[in-house]
């Protein structure tokens, strides 16, 4: 039987866990927990889940997280214990066998892996995390789907909020404004220590994604559909589109308040879904409807497709050449970009590949929230 787990260990290790999925929790409130854990004892499991909660959460957005992230990480650690003991236990999974000085966590936390060295990020309760993240979204069971359904709903909205919060800062260059250098100065005693520049404002940008719904992308659709959804707290707008052999605008489903609503309204429309696809075909429509509305110099433009096209690659360069010159950056994400021996080799890809800036892959969920790293850069 594996050694028990002190309680101080196991509490720590939930502040790793939930700084890990998106809390805002440092030392400062590890250490409240601890205080928190002891104060008020952990043998009622509601009583110190509410604790810790006052204790990390500074907002509603914390508060509904956090109901998620105290479940998953405790749920895991019942199930690692009842596979080890072969049986369904009665006792709490919060159960100690002694006060919290020196009192012991029998199994709690206990799972098949050890921390990390080095970061001191904690594993326990996160492996499963981890390998869901690392999954391709065509490999996935139900079981699992279910479950990343929910991670990417939090982790999401996590990149998203980072990305909105920015710094918004302006170069120094360009003429220098005299006058606020001088109001600047005099409020230091007339010493003109710091030089102001001159500047635009930088502008949020515009969001457009066109997102493949034909059959070979069924199983990536429906994290892409949740991944343009997150994005619209970082872009001044998203105007979304799915396409197979014909374009269909969902913008305004997108927009509902919550994302369940949005799937719902998706589910009963005929969009095409696992038809066959004509990209080429589809970017004609997009630009001869949508093109003067939806382009400028304040527009990323974001394809999500495998590249499979049955129709003209002609046409898909022609269209392409005509939206690379119209917006600011052209990202295509490509799930098969995931698999070790891809090479874009089809005539849809290698038709597009010259007039793309960002070329990179969408096959799993660590891959879409690396993203983030590129849209800091447009």
């Amino acid at each position: 039987m594996p050694a028990a787990k002190s309680i101080d260990q196991a509490i720590v290790e939930f502040c790793h866990f939930a700084r890990a999925n998106g809390l805002v929790v440092g030392v400062q409130e590890s250490l409240d927990s601890l205080r928190a854990a002891e104060a008020i004892g952990i043998t009622e499991p509601e009583r110190f889940k509410f604790a810790l909660r006052a204790v990390m959460c500074s907002s509603k957005r914390d508060w509904d997280l956090f109901e998620d992230i105290f479940d998953d990480y405790w749920r895991d650690q019942a199930r690692n214990r009842r596979l080890k003991h072969g049986h369904e236990t009665t006792k709490s999974f919060l159960e100690i066998s002694s006060p919290l000085n020196g009192g012991s966590l029998p199994l709690i936390g206990q799972s098949d892996t050890a921390p990390v060295e080095g970061e001191g990020k904690a594993v326990l309760g996160a492996t499963a995390h981890d390998r869901l993240k690392r999954t391709d979204f065509s490999q996935l069971t139900h079981t699992d789907l279910v479950e990343l359904e929910r991670i990417s709903a939090r982790l999401l909205e996590q990149m998203s909020l980072r990305l909105s919060r920015r710094p918004k800062t302006i170069a120094a260059q360009g003429k220098i404004n005299l006058r606020r250098t001088i109001r600047h100065g005099l409020s230091r005693g007339g010493d003109l220590i710091e030089l102001h520049f001159r500047g635009r404002k930088l502008q949020q940008l515009k969001l457009v994604v066109v997102l493949d719904v034909s059959g070979s992308m069924n199983p990536y659709s429906i994290f892409f559909v949740r991944f343009a959804y997150a994005l619209q707290k970082y872009f001044k707008r998203v105007d979304t589109f799915l396409f197979s052999t014909q374009l269909t605008e969902i913008t305004s489903m997108l927009r509902a308040r919550h994302l369940r609503d949005a799937l719902k309204s998706l589910a009963g429309h005929a969009a095409g879904w696992s038809g066959g696809t004509k990209i080429g075909d589809s970017l004609h429509e997009l630009n001869l409807r949508h093109g003067r509305r939806l382009f400028s110099r304040d527009t990323v433009f974001m394809v999500l497709s495998d590249g499979w096209d049955t129709g003209d690659p002609e046409m898909l360069k022609a269209e392409l050449s005509d939206i690379k010159r119209r917006v600011r950056k052209l990202i295509w994400l490509n799930p098969l970009l995931g698999m070790d021996d891809y090479e874009p080799i089809t005539r849809g890809m290698s038709a597009a590949l010259p007039y793309i800036d960002v070329f990179a892959p969408a096959h799993n969920l660590e891959s879409l929230l690396n993203l983030e790293t590129q849209l800091r850069m447009v």
